[in-house]
């Protein structure tokens, strides 16, 4: 694939050498790669190649169209379109939509009521990409109460046609309104919180609404803007701190979450419950054995917060991974006596124990699990699996003699899978329920 000019000259060079120019659809492949920039002279020089086809057809037009309206200059693209229609050549849905698109970008309202009008003219306006782009463009170009009576009278919305209004007021500043439009969306994606924020930008974001900011982002994978959204944001509160710390865990950053949890003590934020577990759980995630031990310390030691069970469930978690199962038994033996009678942090420690080959621990372990919960079965079944990893075949045999004896049976496998908009389970064993 050509990358360069230079590269696009003699792909075409070569094209006009053996006559492939004359296929029309190697021709509309060229074009469509010398078209892919917004450059004005990789585009300038896709046009240059179409000027020289003969009859081409709409696929080609619309290529040229579209490369021009992403252009610096996207009045071009009403020129081209102007031909396709002296040449005959019928616009389809695609075409109109990279017109408004272009008459968007230029502000050109007066453009695009012509081609909002071929549209009605062609029967083609109700099409959903078509009514999306007219709101945009008609916002863009300041018309909001056309574009805002076109979206309420579309039969069909989605998201896109929203964010087509929302965008345009806030570039413009209009926050009250665009936090009005924002409010009133029954979805948002991204994309609309994208536009909320370059409406606030200028606008001190804090509180909740800065903390929602980067809860979300965070939990839609995008962590560098919740990062940007936390820097930028001048009255930071507890759970703006630990929205971000809790993000950077999530994703595995455990040194970057520990340098903002520094950074929020040098600030002079006193830390809460909350907050350790998202260090804590940054460490055991990004394997910081001394900087988890050092942060408990500090929570218990230097702040006077009591462990809860997630607290101890995430120490527990980080001394496994390291293989210090004695160390592991004995922070859960030091637990309140309350805590000490949750089976799932028997499990977590019954988990190392299989994961690091210690039978004799891992023996005892499950036999605390059974006296917590004779019926449950996963104690059994986990050391049932760490006999069978060493071959103490046996001993398989005896755990699941046990098993039978008390009447506990594995609960069974299960998958589930969406279907149509119908969610199937899938049992081991068993048929297929829905």
């Amino acid at each position: 694939m050509a990358t360069s000019v230079s590269e696009l000259h003699q792909a075409h060079a070569h094209m006009l050498k053996t006559g492939l120019i004359r296929d029309p659809f190697a021709a509309s492949r060229l074009i469509a790669l010398a078209a892919t920039t917004t450059n004005s002279q990789t585009v300038d020089y896709a046009y240059s190649i179409f000027n020289r086809i003969q009859h081409p057809n709409a696929y080609i037009y619309n290529t040229i169209i579209r490369a021009y309206a992403n252009s610096p200059t996207p009045e071009h693209a009403l020129i081209v379109y102007n031909k396709m229609l002296h040449d005959h050549v019928f616009p389809d849905k695609y075409t109109l939509t990279f017109g408004l698109k272009a008459c968007a970008n230029f502000r050109g309202v007066e453009e695009g009521r012509q081609v909002h009008g071929h549209a009605i003219k062609f029967g083609i306006e109700c099409d959903v990409f078509i009514s999306n782009t007219l709101i945009h463009m008609y916002a863009n170009c300041g018309y909001f109460e056309i574009a805002r009576g076109l979206l309420d009278g579309m039969l069909e919305r989605d998201v896109i046609s929203w964010n087509a209004l929302l965008s345009p007021y806030a570039e413009m500043g209009l926050v009250d309104f665009a936090r009005g439009v924002f409010d009133e969306m029954p979805e948002r994606n991204v994309e609309s919180w994208n536009f909320m924020i370059s409406g606030y930008n200028g606008i001190n974001v804090n509180g909740f609404l800065a903390t929602a900011l980067v809860d979300m982002y965070s939990k839609c994978g995008c962590i560098e803007k919740a990062l940007e959204v936390f820097c930028n944001t001048s009255r930071k509160d507890i759970s703006t701190w630990n929205s971000i710390i809790a993000g950077l865990s999530i994703h595995g950053f455990g040194e970057h979450a520990l340098k903002i949890f520094s950074e929020m003590l040098v600030d002079g934020f006193k830390p809460n419950e909350v907050t350790f577990v998202s260090v804590l759980s940054a460490c055991s995630r990004a394997g910081l054995l001394n900087e988890g031990r050092e942060t408990f310390d500090l929570m218990v030691r230097v702040h006077g917060i009591q462990p809860t069970l997630e607290h101890y469930g995430c120490m527990v978690d980080l001394l496994g991974r390291f293989g210090l199962l004695e160390e592991a038994e004995e922070l859960v033996r030091t637990m309140p006596l309350k805590l000490r009678e949750v089976p799932v942090i028997w499990e977590s420690l019954l988990g190392a124990c299989r994961n690091h080959g210690d039978v004799e621990l891992a023996e005892h372990v499950a036999k605390k699990l059974l006296e917590l919960d004779p019926q449950d079965s996963s104690g059994y079944v986990q050391l049932s699996n760490i006999h069978a990893s060493i071959g103490r075949w046996n001993d398989v045999m005896e755990v699941r003699r046990k098993m039978r004896a008390q009447g506990i049976s594995k609960e069974p496998g299960c998958s589930m899978i969406e279907v149509d908009g119908i969610v199937h389970e899938f049992l081991a064993g068993e048929g297929m329920n829905s």
